[in-house]
């Protein structure tokens, strides 16, 4: 365990988020410019940087630092990976975005390097202090993000609603830690896991999981705490709504999973839930994956706007992946792991050929993008790449990131979980082919081609090319999973 001065020379990543932030804030200050590239290259620069020098730190040992608050370990440099390119992914968007040109754009990549920064210190936290202020520092920013279309008022409600929703969510799970202190005297998550598997008050100790849950479940977008991100992702901008379905979403799994493996799982090897006598858990969390990844395909099938079809398709995701954590073992983890790196690229990529015709038809609803297959080859196809692979049909990688899912709790003996599973793919093979339908077999509604820039293509490729490649040769990638989540597992 280092102290605050031993530890700085290994928290340089962080440091250069900090950095990026304070001259984005200095340069706003003295230009007073809204409109300049200069933020949007800053943040790319600044967030590729610290994912190299992330993972060189990671790569040489676990590490815990500033006394035990943070632990940087391979399961924190495989989430910093997955944050900064999610954030890389984000920024390229946000230039090439009309929604987002013409505004603060330098105010914006602030509140962008600071939750990457606060999802940065989430995925290490290993104290209940730290958890709930980089929750903290992952949110606030990202209200302001929602509502960064101000005077749209989809966006304005969206933004309220996610505050409120989000400060409910924070309360509750604050007060579940409070209770953990309360029954340890501690607030090292380490400690308090010692603590909890040598005996304590088992009611109180299930009132604190389940308060604590649900501050993550809201995290997650879980149903039932799911019910801010449909309005949410409907109203902020496109580059925002992809990165909130991607970045927040794999910080609030690798909270979860390092939380409650240190807390409340005594045999993490043996995928027990050891909270206490008389409780099922992996029945209750297998449930909740069911109900969440139902729900969302479910809702999704009525939707008419292809971002809040996408909103609703992320929540069936997150049940998917839950599938992985109701297994509380390694090969679950490895299984969620790989999942977030290919839903990564073929969500963002969804996304991305969203913002691209909206640009150019100033739309986003389903039935404008009739016959886009003739105004728009390469868009229709690069979206026909990424939604196949969101459904998980093979050769794609959302294919084999199901087979990890679906093989692991088939594996532990939950064959009804595996049977929902695949049923749910099925209901989403539904509305992500009503979207190609209307791109590919309807009437176009205007003859007019949509423009493709090179950087776009390139972009679009960058993203396609690892959705198609994961599903044919992924070793690589489920080896670095395995890795980490023996380390955290073992």
């Amino acid at each position: 365990m280092l102290d605050n001065v031993q530890s700085v020379k290994f928290f340089l990543p962080e440091l250069i988020l900090t950095g990026a932030i304070l001259v984005l804030i200095v340069y706003h200050v003295v230009t007073g410019k809204k409109k300049s590239l200069f933020a949007g290259y800053l943040t790319v620069v600044s967030v590729g940087a610290a994912m190299l020098i992330a993972g060189g730190i990671g790569s040489g040992g676990a590490r815990d630092l500033f006394f035990g608050m943070v632990r940087i370990d391979e399961f924190s440099t495989f989430f910093k990976v997955i944050f900064s390119l999610a954030t890389i992914f984000a920024a390229f968007m946000s230039i090439a975005s009309s929604e987002v040109n013409g505004r603060r754009q330098t105010e914006y990549y602030v509140f962008l390097l600071s939750v990457t920064l606060g999802m940065y210190l989430l995925a290490s936290a290993t104290d209940l202090v730290m958890v709930y202020l980089s929750l903290e520092l992952v949110s606030i920013p990202s209200y302001l993000l929602a509502g960064y279309l101000k005077r749209a008022d989809d966006s304005v409600e969206g933004a309220v609603k996610y505050v409120v929703y989000g400060a409910t969510a924070s309360g509750i799970m604050i007060y579940g830690f409070s209770l953990l202190y309360g029954l340890t005297g501690t607030t090292s998550v380490a400690e308090i896991g010692r603590i909890v598997a040598s005996g304590v008050s088992p009611l109180t100790l299930t009132v604190a999981f389940i308060l604590v849950g649900v501050g993550f479940g809201y995290k997650i977008a879980a149903v039932p705490f799911h019910m801010w991100s449909p309005d949410v992702y409907e109203g902020a901008p496109t580059p925002v709504t992809a990165f909130l379905s991607v970045g927040p979403k794999a910080a609030g799994f690798a909270v979860l999973i390092r939380f409650f493996y240190a807390v409340f799982a005594q045999r993490v090897e043996g995928g027990q839930w050891a909270l206490f006598e008389g409780v099922d858990w992996v029945t209750v969390f297998a449930v909740l994956s069911a109900v969440t990844m139902t729900v969302g395909n479910l809702v999704a099938i009525v939707q008419r706007n292809v971002k809040r079809l996408l909103a609703y398709s992320s929540i069936a995701h997150a049940g998917y992946m839950l599938m992985g954590f109701v297994l509380l073992n390694v090969e679950g983890l490895r299984a969620i792991l790989f999942y977030l790196v290919v839903y990564l690229f073929m969500n963002t990529g969804a996304f991305l050929v969203v913002v691209l015709i909206a640009n150019q038809i100033g739309s986003e609803d389903i039935e404008d993008y009739s016959g886009m297959g003739i105004r728009s080859p390469f868009l229709s196809v690069c979206m026909g790449i990424f939604l196949f692979a969101l459904t998980g049909i093979p050769p794609f990688s959302g294919f084999i990131g199901k087979v990890y899912l679906f093989a692991g709790v088939i594996h532990s003996g939950l064959y009804w979980l595996a049977v929902i599973g695949v049923l749910n793919s099925v209901v989403s093979l539904y509305y992500y082919a009503r979207i190609l339908k209307v791109m590919f077999l309807e009437k176009p509604k205007s003859e007019e081609e949509l423009p493709v820039g090179i950087y776009a293509k390139a972009f679009l490729a960058v993203l396609a090319f690892p959705t198609l490649l994961l599903g044919i040769y992924w070793e690589p990638i489920i080896r670095a999973a395995e890795a980490s989540a023996r380390l955290l597992g073992g």
